[in-house]
C-alpha cells in the first residue's frame, strides 16, 4: 500500500493498494508520526482497491483519536468494493463518508 499525506486547509491521507492486516499497521504508524494541526483529516480512498476488517479497525482508531482532540475525520472517494464493505459492516453509519 502507498500512503501519501499532505497538509493544508485539511490533512489528506491518500491511500492506494490494499488496506489489510499488514498495511493497517503501516497506516497507523505513519499517522502517529504526523502532527495534526488541521481541524479535518480526510482519508482519500480513490485508489484503494481493498479494505479488510483490520483496515476498518485502523480507521476507527484514527477517528477516535482525532475526535478526542476535537478534530473531524472523513472518508472520501470510496470505490464500489470498499462501499460494499462499509455498507455490510455498518461503517457508513460510524464514519463520515463522502
Amino acid at each position: 500500500m502507498e500512503i501519501n499525506i499532505t497538509h493544508g486547509d485539511n490533512m489528506v491521507i491518500a491511500l492506494s493498494g490494499r488496506l489489510d492486516t499488514v498495511t493497517s499497521t503501516e497506516l497507523l504508524n505513519a499517522f502517529a508520526k504526523e502532527e495534526v494541526n488541521e481541524d479535518l483529516v480526510i482519508i482519500d480512498m480513490k485508489e484503494l482497491e481493498y479494505i479488510s476488517s483490520a483496515g476498518l479497525r485502523a480507521l476507527l482508531a484514527m477517528k477516535k483519536e482525532l475526535v478526542g482532540k476535537g478534530k473531524n475525520f472523513e472518508v472520501h472517494n470510496l470505490n464500489s468494493i470498499c462501499t460494499e464493505v462499509f455498507k455490510v459492516t455498518g461503517f457508513v453509519n460510524i464514519l463520515t463518508v463522502k
